[in-house]
């Protein structure tokens, strides 16, 4: 079904696209297509099939939200042949929910309320911006539930301004003005500032969404999901109320001060906010998504680090007030021994030192692993002022803690304590990363945003 305009957009021949969606259909994994069906799909790599599913999967979409929307305005008799043709030329879904947004089925509104005392024709004679006064208009619909002109004034621009919230020309204006010029704003909320300290940096914060990095956003959205940080998505009020006025006021009339009230009313209640929820949430997937692919390329690039290879390693978990664990582990990867030693007070730092030197005679070794984190960066330096002529590599350690206490490290080493694991996994990880990486749940392996 979707075959031809996948092909189309992707620079595919529509053969190719037909044969992985049906074996996407049957089962088939994209690694296992890509690997073991390229002479069915003419040698497409897994980014392509990857692209084709995508495009399936969104075009789908559309095709059932179009279909439910041609369904429900069916179904109240409001379908027509003009209206039929908006449908079938929206490109996307968002141009389809504007389309249906008069006939979406919502909670009665200040215009229903209006219509219901009759004051939409008053609304249309102020849109046609005739020779009139509104005032004295407004007078002739004062009724038992519109008991002043200026509440028949008020109902019509109530009535105006759903127009306006409906008018998909509007809401495609504002969409671009949106893109290119509004700002995600940021607050701390009131009497929140020492709970929300780790968000001190967007306080007071505001930023082109044209520009703003993804971390950001994410960081933002965090905040505002916390209850931390208020957020708004606008572009300058005037812009956007120049724009509107732009497609409803023409020349000069007594009805223009009228529309204008209208035009902010419908901007400040229901257009901006409307949007706002819309721009926040393509946001947070555009954001989403730019952060799953600096978590994969980081990913990629630490588990295919060189590995040292099968040398005899001394490994060091370094710690302050705890001391330096230490394990020695053979060319498998398998614990030899393990001790503490104390590199930090001044008065153990000798015996630190004929600890480790007993340790490299005894077993061999041939490299410092030592982790970077607390205390890193003084226990490399202490390891290099004993000048044992060895090679010192200070190892990635992010997720060892959560390696040693994980069922997989308890099954390894059932008679040593989470340090001691800790330390083996440092080591191990110079040995091989790939191999003791894909231990740790990548989410704690420390190389996303």
């Amino acid at each position: 079904m979707f075959s031809e305009p996948i092909a189309h957009k992707l620079n595919i021949r529509k053969q190719q696209v037909e044969t992985v969606l049906q074996l996407l259909a049957d089962g088939s994994t994209i690694p296992f297509i890509a690997r073991y069906r390229k002479d069915m799909t003419g040698a497409l790599d897994e980014v392509q099939i990857q692209q084709i599913r995508d495009e399936q999967r969104s075009m789908q979409e559309f095709a059932e939200r179009k279909a439910s929307i041609e369904k429900a305005i069916t179904e109240q008799g409001k379908m027509t042949d003009t209206l039929q043709g908006k449908i079938d030329a929206a490109a996307t879904i968002a141009q389809l929910e504007d389309i249906y947004l008069p006939y979406r089925q919502k909670r009665k509104t200040k215009a229903d309320s209006a219509r219901e005392k009759g004051l939409q024709p008053l609304a249309e004679l102020l849109l046609q911006q005739g020779d009139i006064i509104p005032e004295t208009a407004a007078a002739s619909y004062i009724n038992e539930s519109v008991p002043t002109a200026e509440l028949a004034l008020q109902g019509a621009r109530d009535i105006i301004a759903e127009m306006i919230n409906e008018d998909i020309t509007v809401r495609d204006t504002l969409r671009n003005l949106f893109r290119k010029e509004a700002f995600i704003i940021c607050k701390v909320v009131t009497e929140k500032e020492p709970e929300a300290i780790k968000y001190k940096d967007y306080f007071d914060f505001s930023e082109n969404i044209a520009h703003i990095p993804s971390h950001r956003i994410l960081a933002v959205l965090r905040g505002f999901l916390e209850g931390f940080l208020r957020i708004s998505i606008e572009p300058r009020e005037e812009m956007a109320l120049g724009l509107i006025e732009d497609i409803y006021i023409k020349g000069m009339s007594a009805s223009n001060e009228q529309l204008r009230k209208a035009v902010k009313d419908s901007y400040k209640r229901l257009l901006q906010p409307s949007l706002e929820t819309e721009f926040r949430t393509s946001l947070k997937a555009a954001a989403d998504e730019e952060a799953i692919h600096v978590f994969a390329e980081n990913l990629k690039q630490l588990l295919l680090s060189a590995p040292l290879g099968s040398r005899r390693i001394l490994a060091i978990d370094p710690g302050y007030r705890t001391g330096c664990k230490v394990v020695c582990i053979d060319e498998k990867g398998e614990l030899i021994t393990n001790t503490l030693i104390y590199v930090h007070e001044k008065n153990r730092i000798s015996e630190a030192a004929s600890v480790i030197r007993m340790l490299l005679r005894s077993h061999a070794i041939e490299a410092f692993a030592i982790g970077d984190g607390t205390a890193g960066r003084e226990t490399e330096q202490f390891i290099k002022g004993l000048e044992t002529g060895l090679p010192v590599y200070l190892v990635n350690e992010d997720g060892a803690s959560i390696y040693s206490a994980s069922e997989i490290a308890r099954s390894e080493f059932p008679d040593h304590d989470i340090t001691v694991r800790g330390a083996v996994s440092i080591g191990r990880r110079l040995m091989d990363p790939l191999a003791e990486l894909v231990k740790i749940d990548p989410k704690s392996i420390g190389v996303g945003q």
